[in-house]
């Protein structure tokens, strides 16, 4: 699999592109699947339709990955709390996190519940051709854990942070818990026939950069130090978004690191591309257009060079992205990295 030779820094015939968020709204095929599920939460709890959206974009875009279907949120709604999926709005746990009893009261064997997750990877697997990679996924603690105490989605965390700087000692122990629940979740997703796996960190630059290590970075390196201990030849990728200015401090046993769009590729390279392979970054707004497509994957590719490198958007597409235009941006990418 070109995908997975280039995660462990082979050469490779071409630089290999998967998207986040390539499965989505962006494509009729998803709605209509989505339609038929009734909402998005039956969607990733079914696995013959999780599976048919997964397969969408190999066959629609031709990207080398497929990222299986499903959410971040599986988890904690997996140890025991409520989640809504709201239109218009968005997710929302209608009891969010409070107490020291909430916490204990975790469901800590929530990595058994999810077995509609494990029965996706395998009915993907089972169809994907064999030079495709799946991806398996999950949140990371900290990100887990800003919606387990604000909620929902929040702009200005003011809940999770207070908790980091008034009551730090309950802040480690969930986040503790969450890293523990999620080791066994990844394992039981690369046993499920998942080919590489990544840990998203979107809220990461909601922290200052001692915070960030302290509260998010320690437990993503101690999850994929768990993985690659267990499964050594299984990729691990790392995607904690708008660190740019922690490039430096970043560490672990880890395959690939995640870049966002606000981070310069230049400055990924210098700090991280001799320890680690790079995946990204092109900014996701680019796909409007087929002229920024060009000129944003021209300076990507002369950067990269085919080197040590994943292609991929620096977030994920957005829901009325242009199906052309993305198509466009696959075939671009592996004509023009050839040549490298």
């Amino acid at each position: 699999m070109i995908f997975i030779d280039a995660c462990k820094g082979k050469k490779t015939p071409y630089t290999p592109i998967w998207m986040m968020r390539q499965a989505g709204r962006y494509l009729s095929e998803y709605m209509a699947v989505r339609e038929q599920a009734g909402n998005f939460l039956n969607l990733c709890h079914n696995p013959q339709l999780a599976k048919e959206v997964t397969l969408q974009p190999i066959d629609i875009l031709g990207v080398d990955a497929a990222i299986l279907f499903s959410d971040i949120l599986v988890v904690p709604n997996e140890m025991g709390m409520e989640l809504e999926f709201i239109k218009g709005f968005g997710p929302k746990f209608p009891k969010p996190l409070e107490t020291y009893e909430d916490l204990e009261n975790l469901d800590m064997s929530a990595s058994e519940k999810l077995t509609y997750v494990y029965e996706t990877i395998k009915l993907v697997r089972s169809e994907l051709a064999e030079d495709k990679a799946l991806i398996g996924f999950t949140g990371s603690p900290w990100t887990l854990a800003t919606y387990m105490i604000e909620g929902q989605g929040t702009k200005t965390y003011a809940k999770v942070k207070k908790l980091i700087y008034s009551n730090p000692d309950y802040m480690h122990k969930l986040l503790q818990k969450l890293t523990d629940v999620i080791k066994e979740y990844l394992v039981k997703q690369i046993e499920a026939g998942a080919d590489a796996v990544q840990v998203f960190d979107s809220w990461a630059s909601a922290l200052e950069r001692d915070t960030f290590f302290e509260f998010s970075w320690k437990y993503m390196v101690e999850i994929a130090e768990f993985i690659k201990e267990k499964y050594p030849e299984t990729p691990v990728i790392l995607f904690p978004k708008g660190v740019s200015g922690y490039l430096d401090g970043i560490y672990g046993n880890f395959d690939v690191f995640g870049v966002d769009w606000s981070t310069p590729i230049e400055l990924a390279k210098e700090h991280l591309g001799e320890k680690y392979v790079l995946q990204g970054h092109l900014q996701p707004t680019r796909l409007y257009s087929k002229d920024a497509i060009d000129s944003g994957v021209d300076h990507i590719l002369k950067t990269m060079k085919n080197e040590r490198h994943i292609f991929n958007l620096g977030h994920g597409m957005l829901p009325d992205l242009d199906r052309n235009n993305a198509k466009y941006l696959v075939d671009k990418v592996h004509n023009d990295s050839s040549k490298f």
